[in-house]
C-alpha cells in the first residue's frame, strides 16, 4: 500500500486505539500491556517454524513490514495531547516518559510482523511462500517493492477520478431509463 495511504489509516488508527486505552480502566490496560499480540486463530495448526520463516521474508522483503513501522510514532505523538489537554503540567514528565520506553513500544511494533507472518502462514504453503519471497528479493522484485509505495499514490488518485466518473454515468444511465419507464421525476 502507498505510504501517504497508510499514514493516513495509521494516524486513524493511532488515534482510535489512544482512544480506546485512555478510557479503560487502570488494572484493565495495565493487563492489556503485559499480555502478548494475539495471533489471529482461524482454527488451523500452528505452522512450521520452516513455514513462518519463509512467510515472516515474503513480509518483510514485499515491504509489508515499512507499513508497519510508523504506527509506534503515530500513537506516541497522540498519547502528549490526550494526556495534555487537561493537563498541560504534565508535558515535560509524559515527554520523558514515552522517551524512556521507545525501545518498548517499538518491540511491541514489531509483534505485527509476527502476526502477518502467521497470518500468510496459514494461506499458503511453504514452498508458495519461498518461491514469494524468492520474487521479492530478486532484482525485479525489488524494483517492484520500490516502486509501490509511489505507484499506489497514483492509482489511488486515478481510482478517485475513474470512480467519480463511473458513478456520474451510472446515475445519468439510471435516470434515463427510468425516465423511458414514466418516472419522470427520478
Amino acid at each position: 500500500m502507498s505510504a501517504s495511504f497508510l499514514s493516513r489509516y495509521g494516524q486513524i488508527l493511532a488515534c482510535s486505539l489512544v482512544l480506546v486505552a485512555s478510557s479503560q480502566a487502570p488494572a484493565s490496560a495495565q493487563a492489556a500491556a503485559t499480555s502478548p499480540a494475539p495471533i489471529p486463530d482461524v482454527g488451523q495448526p500452528e505452522p512450521p517454524a520452516t513455514q513462518l520463516a519463509a512467510a515472516r521474508d515474503v513480509v518483510l522483503s514485499s515491504g509489508m513490514a515499512r507499513s508497519f513501522a510508523p504506527m509506534v510514532p503515530q500513537l506516541t505523538e497522540q498519547i502528549v495531547p490526550l494526556f495534555t489537554k487537561t493537563r498541560p503540567e504534565l508535558t515535560t514528565d509524559l515527554k520523558a516518559t514515552l522517551q524512556e520506553l521507545q525501545p518498548e513500544f517499538t518491540r511491541d511494533g514489531d509483534q505485527m510482523i509476527d502476526i502477518a507472518a502467521h497470518i500468510y502462514a496459514r494461506r499458503m504453503s511453504e514452498a508458495e511462500l519461498k518461491d514469494t519471497a524468492a520474487f521479492f528479493n530478486s532484482p525485479v522484485g525489488k524494483k517492484y517493492v520500490e516502486v509501490q509505495p509511489p505507484m499506489l499514490d497514483e492509482l489511488v488518485v486515478a481510482m478517485q477520478s475513474w470512480t467519480q466518473k463511473l458513478s456520474s454515468t451510472m446515475m445519468t444511465r439510471v435516470r434515463e431509463e427510468m425516465i423511458k419507464k414514466g418516472h419522470n421525476n427520478f
